[in-house]
């Protein structure tokens, strides 16, 4: 009897071992790696969008995050709203919200703006084409960031051609004269135009703009 009890007993133990005892056994922790960080130039989800009203519009403003230009929204009171034929106007309150530095929350996501304070703008001079627009400094000396930044903030509003098109210059008399009077906009009569358009190649790699646009 006493060899069965101990056979039993032995048995139960070995069974025990197997089964667990009725524990279960808990899984291995798996190293997933660190936590994703937070992904910049992406507005927070609390941020209260502009909804415009009265005499405000809601537009896109280019900022620098990254290596690239992207839209974020401001709302702004625009002389005689977004679809203004007033094109200086408009481009003139375009520019003074990409000199201004970023609001608190553009910053928090990793926006900037490279357009100077001192940048202004005016209308083009005798003989310019109508849409033709001159900065107060000459285009080869902005940062190639700040003119990808106006040329797409630019490019969906009055300030830009028919064809979406930004037609920009330096001031005017700062062309360099070569002293052969042959009017190709070298001799003195204003710094050249050149024609920007905001597609994906300008937003993605801004710094292409020092040999962007078309001569005019």
């Amino acid at each position: 009897m006493r060899r069965r009890v101990a056979a039993l007993a032995l048995l139960c133990a070995l069974a025990s071992l197997a089964t667990g005892c009725g524990i279960r056994a808990t899984s291995v922790p798996v190293d997933a790696g660190a936590a994703p960080s937070r992904v910049g130039c992406v507005l927070s989800d609390d941020r209260e969008s502009p909804e415009g009203g009265g005499s405000a519009s809601v537009v896109r403003v280019y900022l620098v995050c990254g290596s690239r230009v992207s839209p974020v929204e401001r709302e702004v009171r625009m002389p005689g709203g977004r679809s203004s034929a007033e094109r200086l106007p408009v481009a003139r309150k375009l520019l003074n919200e990409l000199r201004k530095p970023p609001q608190t929350v553009e910053k928090s996501a990793g926006f900037e703006t490279a357009v100077p304070r001192r940048l202004t703008i005016s209308k083009g001079t005798d003989g310019d084409p109508d849409e033709a627009l001159r900065l107060s400094e000459p285009l080869d000396k902005l940062p190639p960031y700040a003119l990808a930044q106006i040329v797409c903030t630019y490019a969906d509003t009055s300030a830009a051609d028919a064809e979406g098109g930004v037609v920009l210059g330096g001031p005017a008399g700062s062309g360099k004269r070569d002293g052969n009077g042959d009017g190709d906009g070298n001799d003195g009569d204003g710094s050249p135009l050149r024609r920007y358009e905001c597609g994906s190649a300008l937003r993605t790699h801004p710094q292409s703009a020092e040999t962007a646009g078309t001569h005019l």
